[in-house]
């Protein structure tokens, strides 16, 4: 579980502003359980997705991709909701190329790429709207992507629109190693998660768990990422 945090406008990089509190904690307690989860495989892509938009996703991405790279471990960050892209302005940078550059072979990934505060995490935007985002994310030219990147990082993470919105989460989770599915606590309904699950599954998606967000606690009360 992760507490509720207040932000004005912003999506909160708390791993990274406040990396001893205790919400930054509880993404390292997420970090490990994914990691323990893959303890006879490697995992060399997350992507992580909810039932709806507003349940948190986006933070919860770009918080766990903080704390891989505060591992050790070289992390490249990728904007994938093709339709509402919103990484970019909490990274405070723009959005002229990214992902959907390099899968149209209008820019090189090595162009596209952002450096970060945060070392070791590199940040690729999602660039240009374009008209069709699926079929997209489903071409040849993201396996071609996901193989260049995989020589470069050690762990690709995806930030996707919600799995029950649009296609594209579906089509993501074919794609990754593992799927992380945030779920916002007094918000997401029970039937909604079943079928974003039941969704990604039957695309062959592999689910690891679920990051229950917002949850309102007393101070010293227990945090944990609910394991499937």
């Amino acid at each position: 579980m992760i507490r509720k945090q207040k932000h004005k406008g912003r999506v909160g990089i708390i791993a990274h502003e406040q990396p001893k509190s205790a919400v930054s904690e509880q993404y390292r307690n997420i970090r490990t359980n994914i990691q323990f989860s893959a303890v006879d495989s490697t995992i060399r892509s997350l992507m992580v997705t909810s039932a709806n938009a507003g349940e948190g996703k986006t933070t919860t991405a770009v918080n766990l991709a903080v704390v891989f790279a505060q591992q050790g471990k070289k992390v490249l960050l990728v904007d994938t909701d093709l339709r509402k892209p919103a990484l970019h302005e909490e990274l405070r940078t723009d959005n002229n190329r990214g992902i959907t550059s390099v899968l149209s072979k209008q820019a090189t990934l090595e162009k596209c790429i952002r450096k970060t505060k945060e070392s070791n995490l590199d940040f690729l935007p999602c660039g240009v709207i374009p008209p069709n985002p699926a079929e997209l994310l489903g071409s040849a030219a993201m396996e071609d992507f996901l193989k260049e990147a995989y020589s470069r990082y050690d762990l690709v993470l995806f930030d996707t629109p919600p799995a029950l919105v649009v296609t594209d989460a579906q089509v993501m989770a074919n794609q990754c190693d593992g799927i992380i599915l945030v779920v916002r606590s007094g918000r997401t309904e029970r039937e909604k998660v079943m079928k974003a699950t039941a969704l990604l599954q039957h695309a062959k998606g592999k689910m690891l768990g679920a990051v229950l967000n917002d949850i309102k606690q007393k101070e010293n009360g227990s945090y944990y990422y609910m394991q499937k």
